[in-house]
């Protein structure tokens, strides 16, 4: 039987997949040139060594922290967007981006400052010293000076994508991706084919050179699709501005996501000091880089998972504003259906391949000694980690940011963190025994956030 739609016209069965589709193909196209950024960072410091990878390895940690605290205003701009559109209130959802844009400079202002004061504190919990400090301080001071423009590209992107354009993050995207390839790869190697232009290497420092370069980039590039006339947006300079209401709803959705952000942040970087200690008289550069080189690989595996849970997070948001709950549970469980599979995939193709793909990514055969037995491991999980990230991001596009703010603080922070010094430290397992809290805290918070979406009364949330 056809399911009836909120104002009552009849919708086909197959229309809510085809919706998905259409919203998670520009998002997938998005996650695959924001992990060949990534692939491509960590190979470049495999041509150069293991201390450079670990700075590498390092920096995206920090990154990561910084898109956490702009997920402040993100994930309730996000959220807000998506009601208020789906509710045919187009004008407040533009004046709900650009108030939230507003706030950038204070919020942008905060990262800057706390990742430069961190920026010496980090390596040095890590247990890094002499040239690998260096190289990791160095590189995460001018990382930061790129902070603010990946947060304006952040914020803006979150808008667009409530309103339902998945196009204009990715056309950005394509560009800053570009852009940071070819900087990256001319500051590292050096450049002298066209006399007279001549450019020398810099060695691991011309990669966060071409990062930084594209960020701002791409924030100049956003800046021109969210005033252009012929943008889903469209915004106009009466938009922006700070109110106070707009300001209360963003952070009731924002607060709790981007804590949970940070207790992500907190336990992956505490796990990260486990790491650092595997070995028990001095910072392992090679375990460290295997390590590295198995999560960046693995975000292979989430990149149609995180593209169809942010398209499920666009139309539960839409659904929920248009008044239709039944609508908003059956995208999150559709997106989840088409995702199994690739998980399932790539368990195989991570078993089967891990000694090929860590030949490949580093020049150390240290690193694939370490890294090949726990990147195994690691496979067993990808059909718990599909579930995890689909859920979650439909519950956050709800804005139900309080319960994964829950499960964000036990998994991340107290599982991962005490069965990896366990199995990895104390019992001397190294990497294999470290990644094994890992795959320990993503089954926990799989089940909890299964349990949470099957219940079914974040649909009751208000924004």
């Amino acid at each position: 039987m056809k399911r009836m739609s909120s104002t009552g016209e009849a919708e086909r069965p197959d229309g809510l997949r085809r919706q998905l589709f259409l919203l998670a193909v520009p998002v997938l196209c998005e996650q695959f040139l924001t992990f060949c950024i990534g692939f491509y960072d960590v190979w470049l410091s495999g041509r150069l060594g293991k201390d450079e990878t670990a700075a590498i390895g390092l920096a995206a940690y920090v990154s990561w922290l910084a898109s956490m605290i702009f997920s402040l205003v993100g994930s309730g701009t996000s959220a807000i967007v998506a009601r208020e559109w789906g509710a045919g209130r187009v004008d407040e959802a533009r004046r709900v981006a650009g108030r939230s844009l507003t706030l950038l400079p204070i919020v942008g202002l905060v990262v800057f400052v706390l990742l430069q004061l961190l920026a010496t504190g980090f390596p040095r919990l890590l247990r890094m010293d002499g040239e690998q400090q260096r190289i990791a301080v160095e590189f995460l001071r001018i990382d930061a000076c790129g902070q603010f423009f990946a947060g304006w590209t952040l914020i803006a992107a979150a808008a667009f994508r409530g309103s339902g354009d998945m196009i204009s993050p990715l056309r950005v995207l394509l560009v800053t991706n570009f852009i940071n390839v070819l900087v990256s790869t001319v500051c590292t190697m050096g450049f002298s084919s066209i006399p007279p232009i001549v450019i020398p290497a810099v060695g691991v420092k011309g990669i966060v050179i071409g990062t930084t370069t594209a960020q701002v980039c791409g924030a100049l590039l956003m800046t021109r699709l969210l005033f252009s006339k012929s943008s889903r947006l469209s915004l106009t300079r009466s938009d922006f501005g700070f109110h106070s209401g707009t300001i209360r709803r963003v952070l009731r959705i924002g607060g709790p996501a981007a804590i949970g952000g940070l207790c992500t942040f907190t336990g992956h970087f505490l796990f990260l000091m486990v790491i650092a200690r595997l070995s028990a008289t001095e910072f392992d550069g090679a375990t460290f880089a295997a390590h590295v080189v198995g999560v960046r690989i693995e975000s292979l595996s989430y990149l149609p998972v995180e593209a169809f849970g942010i398209a499920a997070a666009t139309l539960v948001g839409q659904s929920l504003g248009a008044h239709n709950p039944e609508r908003a549970k059956q995208a999150g469980h559709e997106a989840l259906k088409q995702c199994i599979g690739y998980a399932a995939l790539m368990m195989v193709l991570f078993f089967v391949f891990a000694p090929q793909i860590y030949a490949t990514m580093h020049s150390t055969p240290a690193v694939a000694a370490a890294g090949v037995p726990a990147f195994r491991l690691m496979a067993a999980f990808q059909i718990p980690n599909a579930i995890l990230i689909v859920y979650t991001l439909a519950l956050r596009g709800a804005g139900d940011t309080v319960f994964t703010l829950f499960c964000a603080l036990l998994g991340n922070v107290v599982v991962r963190v005490s069965i990896g010094y366990l199995f990895g430290v104390y019992w001397q397992w190294g990497l294999f025994g470290a990644w094994i809290g890992m795959g320990s805290d993503n089954v926990l918070r799989s089940a909890l956030i299964s349990w949470r979406y099957l219940a079914g009364r974040w649909t009751m949330k208000t924004v």
